[in-house]
């Protein structure tokens, strides 16, 4: 199995879910960043990752998830401030998977990261802070063990249903 690994990342969070992704891996595996710009033709299997900005993903990783047309599966994953079960991560990672919409997606990850002090300063001094600010303070230490845990289990049953 021959894999690629795209991720973004702005604070490390998310390239430490790229990390893990490629321990978890079986096979050839070959991990870029997003400004790379990295060819994705001869692939079994491609895993983009990407931070939130905005809700969504990151303007460099929604171009690439946009312009991506693989005939070969892709899991996306990605890191944020919001907890997990909000609408805020939900709603960022649909929009993910639409932007893939000539891909076939076959699975997600998404977990907290730890909110740059000057991106929460930024976004506490906004007139109407953003949903996610009050999730924030649980985001400090993540990605953390648990996280990678459940990232290595998700991706594990992914590779069973390839």
């Amino acid at each position: 199995m021959k894999s690629l690994i795209i991720y973004s990342s702005k604070s490390g969070n998310t390239r430490k879910l790229a990390d893990a992704v490629r321990s978890f891996l079986p096979g050839e595996k070959i991990c870029k960043s997003v400004e790379e710009e990295p060819e994705t033709d001869g692939f079994d299997l491609i895993c983009v990752g990407f931070w939130f900005q905005s809700g969504k993903a990151d303007p460099a990783s929604a171009k690439l998830l946009q312009k991506l047309d693989s005939q070969a599966p892709l899991f996306i994953f990605a890191t944020h401030g919001a907890a997990v079960e909000s609408n805020h991560a939900r709603d960022g990672m649909k929009q993910a998977k639409e932007l893939a919409a000539s891909c076939s997606v076959i699975g997600t990850f998404s977990c907290q990261g730890k909110v740059s002090p000057g991106v929460l300063a930024k976004a506490q001094s906004m007139d109407q802070p953003p949903a996610w600010i009050k999730d924030a303070p649980r985001a400090v230490g993540h990605p953390d063990g648990e996280d990678i845990n459940e990232l290595g289990e998700i991706l594990q049953k992914v590779l069973r249903s390839l």
